[in-house]
């Protein structure tokens, strides 16, 4: 399958660009990245509705409690009650955040830091819709704010878990070695380097004889506050970066949500879905 973008040049190109240019999206790029929106898909068959939100025409100030600064677009991400629904658009969204990085667009990942009701009313999400994530979109400013320096450096951003932290071989006691993965050690690799909320990075993955098994190290109170627990957008975003990477090796497997996967997890951690191998 040819995918659009180079998937490792992509992945360790993307950052999180909180100041933007005063400059605005060319009108036919514009329509390329809203083509590609309507394009969309994910491999869990949930549909995700992802919209684009151009403020300058309103000249409305959109509210991200000074996070981001001179951003004029932004992609509002949202999807209906369904078993895997936030996981695909985790998915979705983060593909297409890809897309926009290869665009040479910034994009910017908020859960909790805009004003929700504010961007719903805008973007007329409907009431029953789950409404997890947007993103600012626009040309990246050269010179950061020291807001910027002081958001990345408070969340950790250049920080990533380890392999032995975060992927296993058979069970959760034996961590998985990169020669152990074998060809799946890039897909592996692109999840680890994959945006996380509060860069808490709350996917695991075991290696098993049939594939890969997907779980959610959940962060107790975390997701408390909203109606949903966004670290299933999270595990959707190393899907992503798992499948993209995969896909561009021509490696074999389709995702699946199994019954019985015969693992026991420690406190706190969830089976999601499985990769499997065809």
């Amino acid at each position: 399958m040819k995918l659009e973008f180079p998937v490792e040049n992509t992945v360790k190109t993307r950052s999180s660009i909180r100041t933007y240019e005063d400059k605005p999206i060319d009108a036919k790029v514009k329509k390329q990245i809203k083509d590609y929106m309507a394009a969309l898909s994910n491999p869990f068959s949930v549909k995700v509705s992802l919209q684009l939100l151009e403020t300058a025409a309103s000249n409305e100030k959109m509210g991200t409690y000074g996070v981001i600064k001179g951003a004029k677009d932004y992609i509002g991400s949202m999807v209906s009650e369904s078993e895997l629904n936030l996981e695909a658009l985790g998915y979705s969204f983060e593909k297409l955040i890809l897309y926009l990085t290869n665009l040479g667009i910034g994009t910017c990942w908020l859960g909790g830091t805009f004003n929700r009701n504010q961007f719903s009313n805008a973007l007329e999400v409907k009431e029953k819709d789950l409404f997890p994530a947007i993103s600012p979109i626009g040309y990246p400013a050269g010179k950061k704010r020291l807001a910027d320096t002081l958001i990345r450096k408070f969340a950790k951003s250049e920080q990533r878990k380890n392999w032995n932290e975060l992927f296993f071989l058979n069970d959760f006691s034996t961590p998985l070695t990169q020669e152990e993965a074998k060809e799946f050690a890039f897909p592996l690799e692109m999840v680890r380097l994959a945006p996380s909320a509060s860069n808490k990075q709350p996917w695991r993955i075991i290696k098993a004889q049939d594939g890969f098994h997907f779980y959610e190290a959940k962060a107790p109170g975390y997701s408390d506050k909203m109606s949903f627990d966004i670290q299933r957008v999270d595990i959707g975003i190393a899907a992503c970066h798992f499948h993209m990477a995969a896909l561009e090796k021509d490696l074999p497997g389709n995702f699946e949500k199994l019954t019985n996967v015969g693992i026991v997890p420690p406190a706190n951690t969830y089976y999601i879905f499985s990769y499997i191998l065809s």
